[in-house]
């Protein structure tokens, strides 16, 4: 199951992708054109992405981690399960956001807001990118920003029960999201608009959806039998 989660990470955050340039297409989009003259771009988006992975992947080894130290505390197969289903509900509540038909997702997010409001100064503070070094810098501290698609797959790192597999799990989610903001910094507008039609939002969403949904009736199929 683990391995089969990795994959499922990843396509949750390739089909959430309009989700991601909706976030954080302003941002690569804001690192990409204030560069020193006759800097190469893709160095910063490079970068930019490298931290922001990276960032993932730290929250998924720290929760991962957490829940080894407390669910050795409590029935871990209980605590398991039912960290896994909430996961995969998350996951359904995201593809509907990303699909059009709800917006609780928006609320979820606003939790995260204490968080960012600490980590926001360090970045204005690192702005202008001026190195490849310091693009790696904005994009680890943009990692944490609020965003109901990487609290989903928070959730399933955390129900991992182990640091190494709630790492994994979170790099996954990354590298998923990452054809799209590498796109997102080269054709910007051009690639926004795009995913921002109704039938690509409506195939994404029900695609994020469907994977949540195939999740939660395996757990629960397993759990019955």
């Amino acid at each position: 199951m683990i391995e089969t989660n990795f994959w499922i990470l990843f396509l949750a955050g390739l089909l959430g992708g309009g989700h991601c340039v909706g976030m954080c297409g302003g941002i690569v989009a804001a690192l990409t054109l204030h560069q020193p003259p006759g800097y190469a771009r893709w160095r910063v988006l490079a970068g930019y992405n490298l931290g922001r992975v990276a960032s993932y992947t730290l929250i998924g080894a720290l929760l991962g981690g957490l829940a080894a130290g407390g669910l050795s505390l409590a029935s871990t197969h209980a605590w398991q399960l039912g960290l896994a289903a909430l996961a995969d509900l998350m996951l359904i509540a995201m593809g509907f956001y990303l699909a059009g038909f709800a917006q609780a997702v928006t609320a979820l997010e606003k939790l995260g807001q204490p968080v960012w409001r600490r980590v926001q100064p360090l970045v204005g503070r690192m702005l202008p990118v001026r190195s490849a070094g310091g693009a790696v810098a904005v994009g680890a501290a943009w990692g944490w920003l609020p965003c109901g698609l990487v609290y989903s797959a928070s959730i399933s790192a955390l129900a991992s029960g182990s640091a190494w597999n709630g790492a994994g799990m979170m790099l996954a989610f990354g590298l998923g999201t990452l054809p799209n903001l590498l796109l997102m910094g080269v054709f910007a507008d051009g690639l926004r608009r795009w995913m921002q039609k109704r039938p690509v939002r409506l195939a994404a969403g029900l695609g994020v959806a469907g994977i949540g949904a195939w999740r939660l009736a395996q757990l629960v199929s397993g759990t019955i039998s």
